[in-house]
């Protein structure tokens, strides 16, 4: 049959060929970090390892720590417990507060208190103090990134919440106000506490608090734990990032 010469030749081809699909619009894909639910342990301990590991950066800095560091470091003056130490007792008083909260702890909770505690005391072992103020930006500095980074990875293991977030969760269910609220009135209430205790606060306080949450947002979706079915979709990567 002849071709219609009002119809372009690379028209008429097209209409002989099957359709190919459409290229994607990221060229670039990966599936996601979680694939398989027995690496969930060792994300856990990685990420309270580090946590713990942040938080004795910060406290060599003495330029300021987060409002928990605070009240660690005021308790430690009264006592003769470590920082690592102190932190795990808290932890434990923190967790018996659960029980009229109706809270149930999993693995990761027992394990963020002593993981937490062992990492700390072992990083001021490491780091000298009486550091120069460069030297103390720069730790404080890492402190903080590291201390986000590592929230995303042992939160994102999704093995049990720590104390401190159960008890904040449990005390927005039980009162009926937002997380925000109780999480906020958790800080403030602490960070009094350990002022009064004697714990420091500086420039490093302000810094964490308004650095520490969207570090720990921009990593969380590459460390959150997800179930086999929301893996079947790959999530696109943009170059460059």
């Amino acid at each position: 049959m002849s071709r219609d010469p009002r119809v372009p030749r690379t028209a008429a081809l097209d209409e002989r060929t099957p359709t190919r699909p459409a290229p994607p619009a990221h060229p670039l894909t990966y599936v996601p970090l979680a694939e398989h639910p027995l690496r969930r342990v060792p994300q856990l301990f990685v990420g309270l390892a580090l946590y713990g590991f942040s938080l004795s950066l910060m406290v060599r800095a003495s330029l300021g720590v987060n409002p928990w560091s605070v009240l660690y470091e005021g308790l430690e003056r009264h006592t003769s417990l470590g920082f690592g130490a102190v932190s795990a007792v808290v932890g434990a008083v923190v967790l018996l507060l659960w029980i009229p909260l109706r809270q149930r702890p999993r693995f990761g909770t027992f394990a963020n208190i002593v993981v937490l505690a062992c990492a700390s005391d072992l990083g001021l072992a490491l780091i000298p103090g009486h550091l120069c103020l460069p030297v103390r930006c720069g730790l404080l500095a890492g402190g903080v990134l590291l201390n986000g980074f590592s929230v995303a990875v042992y939160v994102g293991a999704r093995l049990g919440p720590g104390p401190r977030d159960g008890l904040m969760t449990g005390g927005s269910a039980v009162t009926g106000r937002s997380i925000r609220f109780v999480r906020t009135l958790m800080e403030v209430a602490v960070l009094v506490l350990g002022l009064l205790l004697g714990g420091s606060v500086g420039a490093g306080t302000v810094l964490y608090a308004l650095a520490v949450g969207p570090v720990t947002q921009f990593f969380v979706p590459w460390f959150a734990y997800r179930e086999a079915e929301a893996q079947d979709t790959p999530q696109p990567v943009h170059p460059g990032s």
